[in-house]
């Protein structure tokens, strides 16, 4: 008796495995971009499932540690306002979260991953941690999807919210082929100050001379305030400042001769790039080593109470390109720079005030990409087609593998920028499949509709923010191009006014 019960019991499992669950929307990586493409599909009303490989949602922006915004200060609405919203809450206001000097939002990444759960959660999305795909295949209307878990998913609309475009390849979508080189990626590490001296073993090929140089101290070889690399040598307690979160902890994602990597990773295979990971963890680990051990910091060490992980480090590095699609629209520099010389502005759905920032000073080609490392440009917005490839249907892009020029993707990689765009796959997603329709036949117009009605920028105009009197009229008219803007590079913080302010 007790053998049929446990056969009836294996058939059950064997019968429940096997079953294929159908989904409106499936994203795959709830990574920045994926996790609001999942969360606005699913407000929409949109059955959605999210497959991670991690315990968290949230990519770059707490899977790999780098809980500094960039930009979009000026400019949040939509599901990005709503999450920094939920931060300055927790820690008691904006002002609050204004606690290192690279940003004006920062927070704790394991307080980040809990408000895009809660965020996620409320919204009716289904939720695979710990889980990957193992196969995928193209069926009349939508994918069938085969997972790590052992179970099947059919999707009518797909969605690659991973942080490499690893869907996006699989797939068969085409790649453009104008990247020059990968950008120095980083494996980002959060640490904290003990009460007593923390050490850690010195790390295997640990090499102090690559961290001489990471501020001014008496091992760097400083020349007229700069390293060899030619970057601005500050002070030890700038260094540590730079990323202090709010709660005291500190986020290492220093490029100055510490923890950026170079590597080419975006052609490698996934044995060979994981070799390069450990390389860079190494690195990392390295770095924190020489601040206990050369620069006296004896009580800082890898903080115990973030990342569930062996050594304390993110569960992945913080990669800053993707391989990138080929789409209906390609977002460019000249765009940006001049954008009423081309129509993309028409079908705008997210907007970015970063300046053009390439990573590229642990490349041994430095020197001929120096002219990439801080692009100046306007605020700008990017145009829905960019997360729509050519020749691959019922598919979307929603994370840095958009259809935007190597050059741009110093521009649009930031995590505003991908959490808006995300908004407005997971938008677009939703529409197709309520209306039947193939994704690249949802007119731009109407995900900017929705867009609206949930407070989103189409335009960087900072003459309204959402909310006020006159916003969705200012915006609706921009598109349209009644109204147009004038952009401006200042600083870190680039400006577009309808009506520019006196100075």
């Amino acid at each position: 008796m007790k053998n049929n019960f446990l056969l009836i019991g294996l058939s059950v499992l064997a019968t429940a495995l096997s079953c294929t669950r159908a989904y409106d929307v499936v994203v795959i990586g709830g990574g920045t971009g994926g996790s609001m493409a999942a969360i606005e599909a699913a407000r929409d009303g949109a059955s959605v499932l999210v497959v991670e490989q991690t315990p968290w949602l949230g990519g770059m922006l707490t899977s790999a540690g780098v809980s500094a915004i960039d930009g979009n200060y000026r400019l949040r609405g939509g599901l990005f306002g709503e999450f920094t919203d939920s931060l300055a809450v927790r820690y008691g206001g904006y002002e609050a979260l204004k606690s290192g000097w690279v940003s004006n939002i920062l927070f704790n990444p394991a307080a980040g991953a809990e408000v895009l759960h809660n965020m996620a959660t409320e919204s009716g999305v289904d939720l695979r941690f710990r889980t990957g795909l193992i196969g995928l295949t193209k069926i009349k209307r939508g994918w069938e999807l085969s997972l790590s878990d052992g179970t099947r998913v059919k999707a009518k609309v797909l969605v690659d919210g991973t942080e490499l475009g690893t869907v996006a390849e699989t797939a068969g979508c085409e790649e453009l082929r104008d990247r020059v080189s990968a950008q120095d990626f980083t494996y980002v590490a959060i640490v904290k100050e003990y009460d007593r001296p923390v050490s850690m073993e010195e790390p295997e090929g640990y090499d102090r001379t690559l961290y001489f140089n990471c501020c001014d101290n008496p091992l760097a070889t400083n020349v007229d305030g700069k390293n060899p690399l030619g970057q601005q040598l500050w002070s030890a307690d700038m260094m540590l400042s730079y990323g202090r979160l709010p709660d005291g902890h500190i986020m290492l994602n220093w490029p100055v001769c510490a923890n950026d990597f170079f590597a080419e990773y975006l052609d490698m295979t996934p044995p060979a790039r994981d070799s390069v990971i450990q390389l860079a963890r190494q690195r990392t680990l390295g770095y924190v080593y020489f601040l206990q051990k050369e620069l006296g910091y004896s009580n800082l060490g890898i903080a115990d109470d973030v990342y569930p992980t062996e050594d304390g480090l993110p569960f992945f590095p913080y990669w800053r390109e993707a391989r990138r699609i080929a789409g209906r629209d390609t977002m460019t520099v000249e765009a940006a720079k001049e954008p009423y010389k081309f129509d993309l502005y028409t079908r705008a759905v997210a907007v970015g005030d970063y300046p053009v920032d390439h990573h590229h000073v642990q490349n041994p080609r430095r020197e001929e990409l120096a002219h990439l490392w801080w692009g100046r440009i306007p605020s700008f917005s990017v145009p829905m087609g960019v997360l729509i490839p050519v020749h691959v249907e019922d598919f979307i892009v929603a994370d840095k593998a958009i259809s935007v020029s190597w050059e741009m993707n110093g521009g649009t990689r930031l995590q505003p920028v991908v959490m808006e765009l995300g908004q407005a796959a997971g938008a677009l997603a939703a529409l197709a499949v309520k209306s039947r329709r193939q994704v690249h036949e949802v007119p731009a117009s109407e995900v900017q509709q929705v867009l609206l009605d949930r407070g989103c920028y189409l335009l960087p105009f900072l003459d309204l923010k959402p909310g006020e009197p006159g916003f969705r009229e200012l915006q609706e008219k921009g598109v349209r191009g009644e109204v147009r803007g004038t952009g401006r590079s200042v600083g870190w913080a680039n400006e577009t006014w309808v009506n520019t302010p006196a100075e």
